[in-house]
């Protein structure tokens, strides 16, 4: 199927690994324009290396800007040109009790999680209605809905961006621009493997038996019962960036593997 992308181009934020990697592969291979983003300029030379290694007529570029500081975003927004995809995926996490969480931490959460998408949406989304065209996706995740106990500051931003993609849908009657949120479950990023390759040593068990132990602990109700592959999130993302995704707007997405039990 041609998902109509070769004449756009589109900004991932966060993308050097992980999910956004993914979508920026999946773009590219679409014969969209790619702007990849990290924290720093080794990292994106690298992620783009490796896409254009793999994908000899990748249109890919990067742009390296650490969303935990104002002036490099808005460095970064000066040199964006016409966006039409813009992915809001960046983010960090990390396990802590509440009790232990000091402001300071609450607030880094809010600025990288939240507030990215936030200055993104702010620059980008204006310039998508005047021209008619757009797509605006965040890239959310099912513990927005289901807080994990451990992780609620992360939860609480996931959950604010479900309300920052639903305000802008709105902004969007009567026009080929569509902002939608992908709800993501349980996903082997490389900063996930890392963390279970870590625990499984520890515990001198494999990574297939700490994997397995994950899921049956933290989502029994999982109905595929494993974890979630990059390139799976990246395909809805793939398709909704497209022209053909026109009739969904304003909508969140499930890509959590059966973990939410919601209808």
């Amino acid at each position: 199927m041609d998902l109509q992308l070769k004449s756009k181009t589109a900004f991932i934020s966060g993308s050097t690994q992980g999910i956004g990697s993914a979508i920026a592969r999946q773009l590219l291979a679409e014969g969209a324009r790619v702007i990849i983003n990290g924290r720093t300029q080794e990292k994106v030379d690298e992620a783009v290396a490796n896409l254009k290694r793999d994908n000899s007529s990748a249109k890919v570029s990067g742009i390296a800007t650490d969303f935990a500081n104002t002036d490099e975003i808005n460095k970064l927004l000066s040199a964006l040109p016409e966006i039409d995809i813009l992915i809001n995926n960046v983010g960090i996490f990390d396990l802590k009790d509440f009790s232990e969480l000091t402001d300071e931490e609450w607030y880094r959460f809010f600025e990288i999680n939240v507030m990215s998408g936030i200055r993104l949406s702010r620059a980008l989304l204006p310039k998508m209605l005047s021209r008619g065209w757009g797509r605006v996706i965040f890239i959310s995740s099912e513990s927005g809905l289901n807080i994990p106990e451990n992780m609620i500051h992360y939860g609480m931003t996931k959950t604010a961006m479900l309300s920052l993609s639903n305000g802008l849908s709105k902004l969007t009657k009567n026009t080929a621009v569509t902002v939608n949120t992908i709800l993501g479950g349980p996903t082997y990023s490389e900063g996930v493997a890392q963390a279970v390759e870590q625990i499984a040593q520890a515990q001198n068990i494999t990574v297939e038996q700490m994997k397995q132990a994950i899921m049956q602990n933290t989502n029994p109700h999982s109905l595929i019962q494993r974890f979630i592959e990059p390139a799976e999130i990246a395909s809805l993302a793939t398709y909704l960036s497209s022209p053909l995704s026109i009739a969904t707007n304003g909508a969140t997405l499930r890509a959590d593997g059966g973990t939410l039990q919601v209808i």
